[in-house]
């Protein structure tokens, strides 16, 4: 692919994590960006740390990182590869110290990810993946080769939230059948598809770019899928806004997801 190497990918995230630590484990304050979504001293540290050791690694590759200043359309669509960066995927875990956040650095060509890293530093949970490749976990210094689970088993374990459901998510759930919800926040939910333990994410409302592309690159490594509602695989830099449309992940791509859809 290039004179370097994803260890050299994974080494950023982790030194990313390792700064959103050095924060995480102290009093911090919280402020909120132009749409209220909150930021730290971390997202910042991290983002930093990235874009500038990407920048030095790939200079000719251009970086969308979450916390960067909006690239205009005009240029970023001519970008046929570029990085895609979330420093701190779960703001929102973050400030409440749940461990259920990640570094997200993802390589974009043609509009699709061929390569992912996923870090969670706070649970020392590192999963990376690359097209035509493979998936990864790494624990301690052996890598795991990750497979999502075909046939998915039954009764499907499903990536919602426990205590509160979206309309269209209970409908989708009642129509899945006898489920089992298990919550958990940011881009973690698509690694644990990866790895056998969670069959289905629906996700129906906003998301960015940055939050999805390292861990459906994962996920896709794995043999999974992230796709559209109108079955096609989710797509990068494809149009002005950042935003994804509504998307399913899959572990087993055999598994009927336009039965759940609809009135």
């Amino acid at each position: 692919m290039s004179q370097w190497s994803i260890e050299a990918i994974i080494a950023i995230a982790q030194r990313a994590g390792a700064a959103i630590m050095q924060v995480y484990v102290q009093d911090f304050s919280v402020e909120s960006k132009a749409d209220d979504s909150p930021l730290t001293a971390a997202d910042m540290a991290a983002h930093r740390i990235i874009c500038d050791e990407l920048a030095a690694l790939t200079p000719n590759v251009p970086i969308l990182s979450e916390e960067s200043k909006a690239t205009d359309w005009s240029e970023r669509r001519t970008w046929a590869r570029y990085w895609l960066v979330d420093p701190l995927d779960g703001t929102r875990e973050f400030v409440k110290k749940n461990g259920e956040f990640t570094v997200n650095i993802a390589l974009i060509e043609g509009g699709q990810p061929v390569l992912g890293v996923v870090y969670a530093p706070a649970l020392d949970y590192l999963v990376f993946g690359e097209r035509d490749v493979g998936a990864f976990a790494r624990e301690g210094a052996h890598d795991a080769e990750l497979f999502t689970q075909r046939p998915a088993p039954r009764p499907l374990r499903v990536a919602a939230s426990r205590s509160h459901l979206d309309t269209r998510t209970a409908a989708a759930l009642e129509k899945m059948g006898p489920t089992q919800r298990v919550g958990m926040g940011s881009s973690l939910k698509f690694c644990r598809i990866a790895q056998g333990q969670i069959d289905v994410y629906p996700r129906f409302g906003p998301t960015s770019e940055w939050d999805t592309a390292a861990a459906q690159c994962v996920l896709e490594a794995a043999g999974g899928a992230v796709l559209t509602l109108d079955g096609q695989p989710l797509r990068y830099n494809t149009k002005e806004s950042l935003l994804n449309p509504d998307f399913i992940a899959l572990g087993d791509v055999d598994l009927d997801f336009r039965s759940w859809l609809g009135e």
